[in-house]
């Protein structure tokens, strides 16, 4: 693949135009499988925590908002930010949320999908994303070796629509230098 031609003339000009794109068949079986099967490792090995809420859920259970398990990788060269999730297959899901609210640096949302034989009608988790501006809502579902990009901020509110079969993913988040900048510096000064 040349991925840097894929990315100029496909993702960001999707990005651009209706704010998100997702590209299916992104690392071929052999390599999502063993990336599927490191997920799988870290889900059985007791690795993954549970989601965490960022603000008030006012009275709301939180397996009701947010029923994820998740692991979060911090890289030192900090241009991206990486997390495995997994929903357990119970009916949970995550609420309509946007991935940066508050100006945190997260610029582009991008998710791997790790779902084989996904059945949405039947095992539901359909990620739904409602562009802001727009008078749609897209619907994507999580099928094994699909890649998904779209803008971390306010342009897209989305769910995850409750899950009754275990459901993987990992999702990378890329930064905006100078905004990240920015928010560390806040974050120093009410520390």
């Amino acid at each position: 693949l040349d991925l840097e031609r894929i990315a100029l003339e496909y993702v960001v000009p999707c990005l651009h135009d209706i704010g998100f794109c997702y590209l299916d068949n992104f690392l071929g079986e052999v390599v999502g499988d063993c990336v599927l099967e490191r997920v799988k490792r870290m889900h059985r090995d007791g690795e993954l925590a549970d989601g965490q809420l960022a603000g008030p859920s006012r009275g709301v259970a939180k397996r009701h908002l947010r029923g994820d398990q998740i692991k979060i990788n911090y890289f030192t060269i900090c241009i991206f930010q990486a997390m495995v999730a997994c929903y357990p297959g119970n009916g949970t899901g995550y609420v309509r949320h946007v991935d940066n609210p508050n100006g945190d640096g997260r610029c582009i949302t991008c998710i791997y999908y790790l779902n084989k034989n996904w059945d949405s009608k039947l095992h539901g988790g359909i990620l739904r994303i409602f562009p802001e501006g727009k008078s749609y809502v897209a619907d994507v579902e999580p099928i094994f070796d699909r890649l998904l990009f779209f803008w971390s901020d306010r342009r897209n509110p989305h769910e995850v629509q409750p899950s009754y079969a275990t459901r993987y993913a990992m999702t990378v988040w890329y930064f905006d230098a100078e905004e990240r900048a920015e928010a560390k510096k806040k974050f120093r000064n009410l520390t």
